[in-house]
């Protein structure tokens, strides 16, 4: 199914116009490479003409995954220093926070203006951001950091999706998910080690500090190909432009406003003022969603809007619990920060290998069978890992379990990339993985915000923390409970991929889907 793109109401003359533009739309889309490349379809990733987009954007994804992993690692040595415990939460939303409204500006501004601009945009802001939190003399200045620096890294996802749609044909671009979910091992082997022995040995200061050189390192190499990516064209050969932008910038600021309201309120200490913020951030922010996502989203509508709300739940019961794996092992297990780092590190790599397990099977499995295995695969692995919470049963074991909650991660997260990336309109490609990445955020943000108020809250009312961890970990299960029933709303399988990932002569698949996170 092909649903068009929009920011309100579609009426029927639009679904028409897309749903009989698009497909030789798609084929244009498809066509377009780097002008020495343009049309050869035969020609691979590391051929001379993608060979520069290829490293650029595996060395920009592999930057934000050292970044994810690392702050995570050194948080709980963070919070000790700093004080205040109730900001623990806040770090990971507002980063998120920040993400969210740069996914909806940057990732518009990529079908209006190109892909340089924003792009240069986003890692500047990522760099600013990265010195603010270094230098923080307060938890309170390292959240707005933490916000900048999501502002920039909100430009990352479109920028990575847009590039991929407009200049690969549908057989390269599960192949490209597959090489940036690689991006990710190399940091989920050494980012948490190392930001645990600089953290406890250094300093956790040089962790922010440190990824700097990275930045400079990955901009240079992408510029210049992104500055070959044509823009966005309609049929009739004039450029796109996206009238709502206003439209979306607007609604971006409210759904960030509203996610904070009811951030805030869930971390406030008393009934009052607490309940009124979060009823009044949820109702902002579920309108605000609805007007920047496809029409159905909210009622989980058989196609795209499904895909785009699967996305926000799936993030959404990862990281209720993902956020606080480290503090359940440092804190109230009493492991070091290198010990919660090899957890983090095991469910980097199973995510990775997930998404390769993923690319080889959904031809015969489909889209829906993978999502619904990879719910159920996190269910499984939250559960296990809530068990380390008591003392007799060994860490090991919740490393394991962690472990089998990045792989269900890796099943359903690439998939439901796969799901928006075919369905979205030409021209649209932007808009389209904006709304994907908006969900996916805004899950993020409100799992981190309301994991952080569970234990923020049990310690206030004088339980031990163990107490707001199992709460977090049972909230992330229900929620990908649900996403398990929602799964059916997917296509079974996904015409276009299931003819890419066709097993070649010796029996293996030839692409494969991505582990962004």
């Amino acid at each position: 199914m092909l649903l068009r793109m929009t920011h309100g109401p579609a009426t029927p003359e639009s679904r028409a116009t897309a749903q009989t533009a698009a497909p030789a739309a798609r084929v244009a889309a498809a066509d377009i490479g780097d002008p020495g490349d343009r049309g050869d379809e035969t020609a691979g990733l590391w051929s001379p003409a993608r060979r520069g987009l290829t490293i650029g954007l595996v060395l920009t994804v592999t930057l934000v995954a050292f970044e994810t992993l690392a702050i995570a690692t050194i948080m709980p040595i963070v919070t000790r220093e700093l004080g205040d415990l109730h900001l623990y939460g806040w770090v990971f939303s507002a980063f998120f926070l920040g993400t969210l409204l740069g996914t909806v500006l940057l990732g518009g501004m990529a079908d209006r203006r190109g892909l340089v601009l924003p792009f240069g945009l986003g890692l500047g802001l990522f760099a600013v951001g990265l010195v603010a939190g270094g230098a923080a003399p307060s938890m309170a200045i390292l959240v707005a950091a933490r916000f900048v620096q999501g502002l920039g890294a909100g430009a990352i996802s479109p920028i990575a999706y847009v590039a991929i749609g407009r200049t690969l044909p549908e057989q390269l671009r599960a192949q490209m998910f597959a090489v940036l979910s690689t991006a990710w091992v190399l940091p989920g082997l050494l980012g948490p080690a190392i930001a645990g022995v600089v953290g406890e040995l250094a300093g956790w200061r040089i962790v922010f500090l440190g990824l700097l050189p990275l930045i400079a390192l990955s901009g240079g190499l992408t510029f210049s190909s992104l500055g070959r990516i044509p823009e966005a064209t309609r049929l009739d050969g004039s450029p796109h432009e996206e009238i709502v932008f206003p439209h979306r910038v607007r609604n971006a600021f409210l759904i960030v406003g509203g996610a904070g309201l009811a951030t805030a309120g869930l971390t406030s200490v008393s009934i009052v003022p607490g309940i009124p913020l979060v009823l009044v951030g949820l109702l902002i922010t579920i309108q605000a969603f609805r007007r920047l996502t496809p029409p159905g989203t909210l009622r989980a509508s058989a196609g795209l809007p499904a895909a785009v709300l699967l996305r926000g739940i799936l993030t959404y019961g990862f990281f209720v619990a993902d956020a606080y794996v480290p503090f359940a092992l440092q804190d109230w297990r009493g492991t070091s920060a290198t010990v919660s780092g090899i957890a983090l590190t095991a469910a980097t790599l199973a995510w990775s290998g997930g998404a390769w397990v993923q690319a080889r099977g959904i031809a015969t499995v489909g889209a829906r069978r993978f999502v619904r295995l990879g719910f159920t695969t996190v269910i499984v692995g939250i559960a296990g890992f809530a068990a380390v919470l008591s003392p007799a049963v060994p860490v090991a074991v919740g490393i394991v379990a962690w472990a089998l909650a990045g792989l269900g991660m890796g099943f359903a997260y690439s998939t439901l990339s796969l799901v928006t990336l075919r369905e979205a309109p030409a021209g649209q490609e932007g808009s389209a993985t904006s709304a994907l990445q908006l969900s996916d955020v805004l899950g993020t943000a409100l799992g981190a915000g309301v994991g952080g108020a569970l234990i923020a809250g049990a310690i206030a009312l004088g339980l031990e923390a163990w107490w707001g961890l199992a709460a977090a970990f049972a909230v992330g299960a229900v929620a990908h409970a649900g996403g398990v029933a929602l799964s059916g709303r997917l296509p079974g399988r996904l015409a276009d991929v299931e003819a890419a990932v066709r097993p070649g002569p010796a029996g293996s698949a030839t692409t494969a889907p991505t582990r962004s996170r």
